[in-house]
């Protein structure tokens, strides 16, 4: 096959959702339908059915929700397909958001009960400034729903896109039968299956079949009859430009723990989505103290390899307590024990262990196009962000850093455990579990964690515990904000800053000058009092 056609066939996404929206069951019913699971596992009853696939870790089996991004990888009717699962929770947006760095399109799920709730929101915007395409699946229909008109209402008015449903749905809650294609002009009745484990089984007919007309109540048969009709004359046209713009979305409905309308979505999902495109990368080296310069695209034909890390996963395997780093392809063709530069160090590297990932699971991987992800395991010095090309030209800048919502000092409460405290609380920052600063006046022996929100420190301290043998103790800080300063004279003596009580400084990880603010009060008063200084919401090197 070659190498155009490689590339043509692969399609890398990932599904995003406001929490308990099906996220994660929409998930496993794709391995189910790609044939790469053969009993889809219950999110809700993990005690008598296999958990999902995606959730690998103990805390995500415990709580029934993923923490923690993972990558599925399955080949389905010709497409090489990379699934990401993401967090759907807000406290674990930065994964998530990492995550959409490295990702085509994206598939939005909806609560069809609930419409867009905040997350969903959030979400959203960043996919659409980074101009990724957008598919949506209205979710849950066999629950009682809002109006599946005002759902695309909602779409347009809320989010400013361009709607055209693909799949329209038959009754609401227990009236719920399946779906209409509007594309073929078929009606698809599905039937129950036992904990949705197995495929539905499914007829297909016309709108006019008796069929059709004795399965469904008279007045759900002409309530759908007539918004098909209206849908069909004053709905927008499909438009497969604009939905590969980002300005129109095609949108499904269905039952994901019913499997039903799955199957016509992914079919649906995977003939409309987009292939690999070009990435915007530097020809200068990125570091803390330069911004990018020289911005050029790579295209995915570029002869030469090149790929950018947006995630760090340690010991996804118990046995071995590794570490893997997940790398996006961007560009030429990935072989194992191919020798390429690690552009943050300037060091040739041997990449001899790679994989083929499938949640916790893996396989060697001999080959990958860009498109592709692949787990390289066991290099230490690969951190998020970084680039890995066999053209020392070629520096990407994908990944992107948020500022912190809340703030906590860790401690380790037993000397003993001290190597082992060490090594797991690096490692999870290497990961970029959490963030860490270095804070003024800090406690001794402690370090401050700053994380978006506060389950993410609780899956810091139960790693440490489950995977390090590590006690750790948890202090609260008080701040809820906090800012970069520019670099300014002043900064050399922080005492004759004119502060409110309760302000403290510190610096990141590139030395760069940080202000941490109980409330937004005391932010305003530090800007009015210190007019000279600069201070931004981003790290610096994103806002040069």
């Amino acid at each position: 096959m070659s190498a155009s056609t490689e590339i043509a066939r692969r399609r890398t996404f990932a599904i995003i959702s406001h929490p308990d929206a099906g996220k994660t069951t929409l998930t496993e019913k794709f391995l189910l339908y790609g044939n790469a699971i053969h009993l889809a596992g219950a999110v809700k009853d993990r005690k008598n059915q296999r958990a999902t696939t995606s959730d690998w870790m103990e805390l995500e089996k415990q709580r029934g929700i993923s923490v923690s991004s993972t990558v599925l990888q399955f080949d389905y009717q010709g497409y090489a397909v990379n699934l990401l699962d993401t967090p759907g929770h807000k406290d674990f947006s930065e994964d998530t958001y990492r995550v959409l760095t490295a990702v085509d399109a994206a598939l939005m799920v909806i609560d069809a009960a609930k419409g867009i709730e905040p997350q969903t929101r959030k979400l959203f915007e960043v996919c659409r400034r980074r101009g990724i395409p957008i598919l949506t699946f209205m979710n849950k229909c066999d629950r009682p729903t809002r109006d599946p008109l005002a759902l695309l209402d909602e779409l347009e008015t809320v989010l400013g896109l361009q709607t055209c449903p693909i799949t329209w749905p038959l009754g609401n809650g227990p009236e719920f039968r399946g779906v209409y294609d509007r594309r073929a002009r078929q009606v698809h009745l599905f039937e129950r299956v036992p904990g949705g484990a197995y495929r539905a089984p499914e007829s297909v007919a016309g709108l006019d079949d008796p069929l059709v007309r004795e399965k469904l109540d008279p007045a759900v048969y002409e309530t759908v009859a007539e918004q098909i009709a209206m849908l069909d004359g004053a709905g927008h046209p499909f438009d497969l430009a604009a939905v590969h713009a980002g300005k129109q979305t095609p949108v499904y409905f269905g039952s994901a723990v019913n499997n039903f309308g799955v199957q016509l979505l992914l079919d649906g999902f995977l003939h409309d989505s987009v292939p690999p495109a070009a990435r915007r990368a530097s020809s200068a080296p990125i570091s803390g103290e330069a911004a990018p310069v020289d911005l050029r695209e790579i295209p995915v034909t570029h002869e030469k390899f090149s790929g950018f890390i947006f995630k760090i996963q340690a010991n996804m395997d118990p046995k071995h307590r590794d570490r893997i780093a997940f790398l996006r392809v961007c560009s030429g063709r990935f072989t194992r024990d191919m020798v390429v530069t690690h552009q943050r160090t300037g060091k040739t590297v041997r990449l001899s262990s790679s994989h083929k990932l499938f949640g916790q699971e893996r396989e060697t991987v001999d080959e990958a196009w860009p498109g592709d992800v692949i787990g390289l395991v066991g290099y230490d010095a690969f951190g998020i962000g970084d680039t890995l090309t066999e053209d020392r030209t070629i520096h990407f800048n994908e990944i992107p850093r948020f500022p912190p919502e809340v703030f906590a000092y860790i401690s380790n409460p037993n000397p003993s455990d001290s190597k082992k405290y060490r090594a797991g609380l690096e490692q999870l920052l290497q990961e970029g579990v959490v963030q860490s600063f270095n804070a003024r006046h800090a406690p001794p022996g402690s370090t401050l964690l700053a994380a978006v929100g506060p389950l993410q420190f609780e899956v810091v301290q139960y790693r440490l515990k489950s995977e390090y043998n590590a006690e750790s103790r948890l202090e609260a800080a008080s701040w809820t904000l906090m800012r970069w300063i520019e670099p300014h004279p002043s900064l050399a003596n922080l005492s004759s800053l004119v502060v409110a009580s309760g302000v403290s400084f510190g610096s990141d990880r590139h030395d760069n000058t940080i202000v941490l603010f109980p409330n937004d009060w005391t932010m305003r008063y530090f800007m009015e009092k210190n007019p000279d200084l600069r201070l931004h919401e981003l790290p610096l090197e994103q806002v040069r």
